[in-house]
């Protein structure tokens, strides 16, 4: 199993999450994450006065997958999440070691499927 995590623009959130529903993805956890990478903040304008914006407002999608379903899962997030502008985001992989369903007590694959 691996642990998905993708750092995306909030507005291709809703976009990611359909198609990753209809490939049969459907359980993941959303968060509003502030952020800063290659993009540097933006300059606000408030009342007149200039100021500096250096986190920005992005969404951090977590998700859990079979090993067999990784690549397309990245593929997914890659090409829908893709604007290709800096600030798109960023995938990470991690391994998981086990997942429980604490309702049944399910383990592995079956606690994700």
């Amino acid at each position: 199993m691996k642990k998905i995590e993708a750092i995306i623009r909030p507005t291709v959130l809703e976009d990611i999450k359909e198609a990753l529903g209809e490939y049969g993805i459907h359980g993941m956890t959303v968060s509003e994450v502030a952020g800063c990478g290659l993009q540097k903040g933006r300059v606000g304008i408030y009342r007149g006065s200039k100021f500096n914006i250096n986190l920005l407002h992005k969404v951090k999608l977590e998700l859990v997958t079979t090993d067999n379903q990784v690549n397309e899962v990245v593929e997914i997030i890659s090409k829908v999440g893709r604007s290709g502008e800096i600030g798109d985001g960023k995938i990470f992989i991690y391994p998981l070691e086990n997942a429980i369903r604490i309702r049944t007590g399910d383990e592995g694959d079956d606690a994700i499927s």
